[in-house]
């Protein structure tokens, strides 16, 4: 099992409506991304290390994938809708990592 995770670095300007993500985007990325995608969560930052501090993200998307390759299956038929959404929400550019789930 796989973790594709969407993190959108936060700093000064960056906007993100969260609201649209978690009720708009995800939905229309679970829908496009059909049986592919077995779970996701996201993330919306609150405060850095101590409570002063910025968070380094603003938010973050987790999706869950059997394997590398149904990931990249499903993302690549998808891949001009999923990013034409994307100003809709935000106005920072994403840094993704995909990781293998050990526990």
């Amino acid at each position: 099992m796989i973790k594709v995770s969407v993190m959108y670095p936060n700093s000064v300007g960056v906007t993100f409506d969260i609201d649209y993500y978690c009720h708009t985007h995800f939905p229309l990325v679970a829908t496009l991304l059909g049986d592919a995608l077995k779970s996701v969560a996201v993330e919306y930052g609150l405060t850095g290390a101590t409570p002063e501090e910025e968070p380094a993200f603003i938010a973050m998307g987790h999706m869950t994938f059997d394997s590398v390759e149904a990931f990249k299956t499903a993302y690549g038929l998808n891949i001009v809708e999923i990013k034409a959404d994307i100003p809709n929400f935000t106005n920072v550019k994403s840094v993704i990592q995909i990781s293998e789930i050990k526990i």
